[in-house]
């Protein structure tokens, strides 16, 4: 398909239409791109990305799943350390219409108690009419201008390359994905597309139209290091 044909990379503006106040790229006039990654902290996958961010000297977006918040603190917390703007994901990675509004707005409450932040973009790009006009009152709905398909593994590293150099323009939204299933592509191909990105002239911008709280104070970092705590001095004790 020819570069303006690829729907599975780049939407349709008729598409967009669907959630008119969400957040699909952030033009400037300035050769200004945002990258994204979905779905993590991932034991692996994350630290290998921020490395590669700060080796290059780029910061990021990071929509986390409030469920591996939860069992990688740590990691999230790196994030937050390394400047990078972090979202809400949902709690369980929720596809919104399979569920109701009550459920899965309070999946998204519940990932908001442990990330904090008021941007949210909803995992597979697609929830209710209904929830996103609740959410929108809440949250600055961000969505993505060129996804990577990074996920896909029938897809080769080159291939993420190109779905990203090839359509991405000023204001782009760029979805990569720190997941253990996009990590291969997302690994090989993320280096290689902000090298080519810098030399075109573009630069590297979070999202931080937000209202993220400083993780490192949140009352469930701190309960979580208590618990941590507590179950160490009982295994000494054994």
């Amino acid at each position: 398909m020819g570069k303006f044909l690829k729907f599975r990379v780049q939407l349709p503006a008729i598409f967009t239409r669907l959630y008119p106040e969400a957040i699909w790229k952030i033009p400037s006039g300035e050769k200004e791109v945002y990258l994204t990654f979905d779905d993590g902290p991932a034991p692996g996958v994350t630290p290998a990305v921020l490395d590669i961010l700060r080796n290059k000297g780029v910061k990021a977006t990071f929509f986390c799943v409030g469920e591996n918040v939860y069992h990688h603190p740590e990691i999230f917390q790196q994030v937050i350390d390394d400047g990078h703007a972090v979202g809400n994901h949902t709690y369980n990675h929720l596809k919104g219409l399979e569920y109701t509004n009550n459920y899965y707005l309070s999946n998204v409450e519940k990932a908001y108690k442990l990330i904090g932040s008021r941007l949210f973009r909803p995992p597979y790009g697609l929830f209710k009419r209904s929830q996103y006009r609740r959410l929108k009152s809440k949250y600055l709905i961000i969505m993505w201008d060129v996804i990577s398909c990074d996920y896909d593994p029938n897809l080769k590293p080159d291939e993420v390359f190109s779905n990203v150099v090839n359509f991405v323009r000023d204001g782009s939204i760029v979805t990569f994905h720190d997941s253990l299933k996009a990590e291969n592509n997302v690994l090989t191909a993320l280096p290689k597309v902000i090298d080519h990105l810098l030399a075109e002239g573009y630069t590297f911008k979070k999202i931080d139209i937000s209202k993220t709280r400083p993780f490192a104070s949140s009352p469930w970092l701190q309960r979580f290091r208590q618990m941590r705590e507590a179950a160490s001095r009982q295994s000494d004790r054994a």
